[in-house]
């Protein structure tokens, strides 16, 4: 049996655990909850017209619109409905790296476990797809308290392995949990940046709120090596040998330019994204990053 406290700090969770994690978009579920949902049916709530598209159900045509304009509308309703979260953990090689208290892949394991934690505390639903270059491990979303067991076990099983390949995955994860809900991806994103957002703008596409944790570790950010340094690759058999004083400014222009191309491809796709540093405390940065998601969710609903 894995060790539920290796990637869950009581102190953390203490700390993060008055935060609701609750989605900015619309979100799809069976129970009743306490988030909003286009829920398809008679007891609820009328919410507006939207313009019919081939494949929607004919029975939700509101044929006295049809009738009086010759145009086609579908009638949608809303109700309570609880949020259905998926986290997609990065487990490649590069995660592995880390200088300081925790490894980016600890410490990816110790966020996810955090929001899995708070999830199931407010009786939401939430589960979990560990991968590199393909799905290494699953835990079905589930809702129940114990459910928590099952996320730590797929964690704690996906060492980290093989190098990553980001959209397959994401093309994956909207096939595994189609139903709409919130996405959160937690990697260093070290793969190609295009096929990155394509995945994060197909999972928008499908009507998921996404989040985006992208964890980094102090090296990587400021690069404070000084004489004479291998470095290696973790996802390749490359190595360089060089003096780094000479790569430093280089190295942190393609960083910013990095990082500025992630942001604004973020923003412009509505989705949320926190660039957060292994030395960062994890309950601080989280409960930072959520408490702004839900300054914002207030200001749009």
């Amino acid at each position: 049996m894995p060790d539920s406290k290796r990637f869950l700090h009581p102190e953390a969770v203490k700390r993060i655990g008055r935060l609701e994690l609750r989605a900015r978009h619309i979100v799809e579920g069976f129970q009743s909850g306490m988030h909003r949902s286009p829920y398809f049916g008679q007891s609820v709530e009328f919410l507006q017209h939207r313009e019919y598209v081939p494949g929607d159900d004919l029975r939700h045509v509101d044929w006295t619109v049809w009738a009086k304009q010759d145009r086609l509308v579908v009638k949608q309703y809303e109700e309570d409905t609880n949020l259905r979260c998926a986290m997609l953990v990065d487990v490649s090689n590069s995660m592995q790296y880390g200088d300081g208290a925790m490894s980016k892949y600890e410490y990816a394991c110790t966020v996810a476990a955090s929001i899995a934690w708070l999830v199931l505390k407010q009786q939401d639903a939430v589960g979990v797809l560990a991968f590199d270059e393909r799905v290494r491990r699953k835990a079905p979303i589930r809702s129940k308290r114990n459910h928590l067991s099952a996320i730590v076990e797929a964690l704690d099983a996906s060492a980290p392995a093989d190098k990553t390949e980001m959209y397959p995955i994401l093309r994956e994860a909207a096939e595994t949990f189609p139903r709409r809900g919130m996405m959160v991806l937690i990697s260093d994103l070290l793969a190609d940046p295009e096929g990155t957002i394509k995945g994060l703008k197909l999972l928008r596409r499908r009507g998921h709120d996404v989040l985006v944790f992208h964890v980094m570790d102090d090296d990587e950010l400021d690069f404070p090596f000084n004489g004479p340094t291998r470095f290696e690759g973790l996802e390749s058999d490359d190595h360089l040998n060089c003096n780094p004083r000479a790569l430093r400014d280089g190295y942190l222009e393609a960083l910013k330019q990095f990082l500025e191309t992630l942001r604004r491809d973020c923003a412009r796709n509505t989705i949320d994204y926190a660039l957060i540093r292994t030395s960062d405390p994890m309950d601080a940065a989280l409960a930072t990053f959520l408490s702004n998601r839900l300054g914002m969710h207030g200001r749009r609903t």
